[in-house]
């Protein structure tokens, strides 16, 4: 009998929503002025001390809003002596404090001028900078309050 016990971990990132072709019509015809009075909505409700929860919700999903991006989901799998475990990793935080910290001093008016330059970007580009628009998007709550995604 084999008393050796082993550890092997895989991580599985699964992605579920509608195709490309449906994100792309969706974006064209309700995602832009959708999320545009989304960001203008999130980002008056962080300056408020009560709605600052509503805009750290509406902001980091922001990308969804937009173009319907799907969730991602990572599960890692790992046999254990024999016993399957299945977790949900937690992306590693700085700590609440230094994040708060950052959002009073930096964090609120950068992330104003983060989004605007953002806009900005896809107003001129003519579609053409969309992926760097989208890349700013998606990098809110880092800007905002170095939120780890």
């Amino acid at each position: 009998m084999n008393n050796h016990q082993s550890s092997q971990s895989i991580v599985i990132q699964s992605k579920s929503g509608p195709g490309c072709l449906i994100r792309v019509l969706y974006f064209l015809f309700v995602g832009i002025w959708l999320g545009a009075i989304w960001t203008f909505i999130g980002w008056v409700a962080m300056v408020t001390i009560i709605g600052i929860p509503l805009g750290f919700w509406m902001l980091n999903r922001l990308p969804q809003v937009m173009t319907l991006k799907p969730s991602t989901q990572t599960v890692a799998v790992s046999l254990q002596g024999g016993t399957v475990i299945v977790k949900q990793p937690q992306v590693q935080q700085l700590p609440l404090f230094i994040r708060a910290l950052y959002f009073g001093l930096i964090g609120w008016w950068l992330s104003a001028i983060w989004l605007s330059v953002a806009w900005g970007i896809m107003a001129v580009s003519g579609g053409l900078a969309f992926p760097v628009a989208f890349w700013m998007f998606d990098r809110t709550p880092m800007v905002l309050s170095l939120t780890r995604m």
